[in-house]
């Protein structure tokens, strides 16, 4: 009996992956864990300087609603001013 003939190995460039590391989207599935995540939530990425001054995701928020106090309404460009209706004469 003949014993199988070994396989050659094949030479990859080194940005190729393996085949059994390459991704076949007809064999994938919806992540299961996406309803789960809080749509009204936004990830903000700090730089390194402005993340050691917050330590916290409530100091940060905390001086982001004072700076929001702070600041001056603004009207929008599209939108009128709104005004009161009052009865006229009175």
């Amino acid at each position: 009996m003949k014993k199988p003939r070994a396989r050659k190995p094949v030479a990859k460039s080194a940005g190729e992956l393996g085949i059994e590391y390459r991704f076949d989207a007809a064999k994938a599935k919806p992540n299961r864990f996406a309803s789960h995540v809080d749509q009204t939530r936004l990830v903000v990425t700090l730089d390194a300087d402005v993340s050691v001054v917050f330590s916290t995701p409530a100091a940060v928020n905390k001086a982001l609603r004072s700076l929001i106090a702070a600041m001056p309404t603004q009207v929008s460009p599209n939108k009128a001013p709104i005004r009161s209706r009052r009865k006229q004469g009175a």
